[in-house]
């Protein structure tokens, strides 16, 4: 307010005496101006914390639903229920339902593999970030080595961010791998 006011006196002294002269001197509307220049960029940084933070709590629930969910294969229990790719992906969407559109967007890719060093863990996406959809379901039998994938598409509304992935969402994806542990297997794996 005060950089208006010497701005004001300023322009005062070099204008003539009159109704400009009285107009310039006021200072009435100094806050509600300030107040303009300062709230957009304000707001804008507010909703870029929360956004960031939103994504990171989210990513953080999937991650802890993917491996709750996950000790379902290691111990057995998915594979002596006889799980499928869908109920594996209603138990990790029954520990996660209220922050994710579950049943229709989660992706669950369980596969099973020889040894860690051969194990895939990262994003399943092409060069231009698109998602590749080939999802399998292999839970393995005792002492295979499995990896857990899952993969949520979450919607970025912040837009500059550099959050987003491709078409305004960023892929979530949480890893679990892990080697079956020596349960009872009563069938062929």
């Amino acid at each position: 307010m005060r950089i208006f006011r010497l701005l004001g006196q300023l322009a005062v002294h070099s204008l003539a005496k009159g109704p400009l002269r009285r107009f310039v001197r006021q200072d009435e509307g100094a806050v509600a101006i300030e107040f303009a220049l300062v709230a957009l960029p304000f707001f804008l940084l507010l909703f870029a914390i929360l956004e960031t933070a939103m994504v990171f709590f989210v990513e953080q629930t999937l991650e802890t639903a993917t491996a709750d969910a996950a000790r379902l294969i290691m111990t057995g229990q998915a594979q002596q229920q006889g799980f499928d790719q869908s109920k594996f992906r209603d138990a990790v969407c029954d520990r996660i339902s209220n922050l994710f559109n579950c049943k229709g967007e989660l992706k669950v890719d369980v596969r099973k593999y020889t040894d860690f060093a051969s194990a895939q863990t990262g994003k399943p996406v092409d060069q231009n970030g698109n998602l590749i959809q080939n999802f399998e379901y292999q839970p393995g039998c005792p002492g295979d080595i499995v990896v857990v994938r899952t993969l949520y598409q979450w919607s970025i509304y912040v837009p500059g961010l550099h959050l987003a992935d491709s078409g305004g969402k960023r892929l979530l994806m949480a890893t679990s791998a892990f080697r079956n542990e020596p349960y009872p297997s009563s069938g062929p794996c």
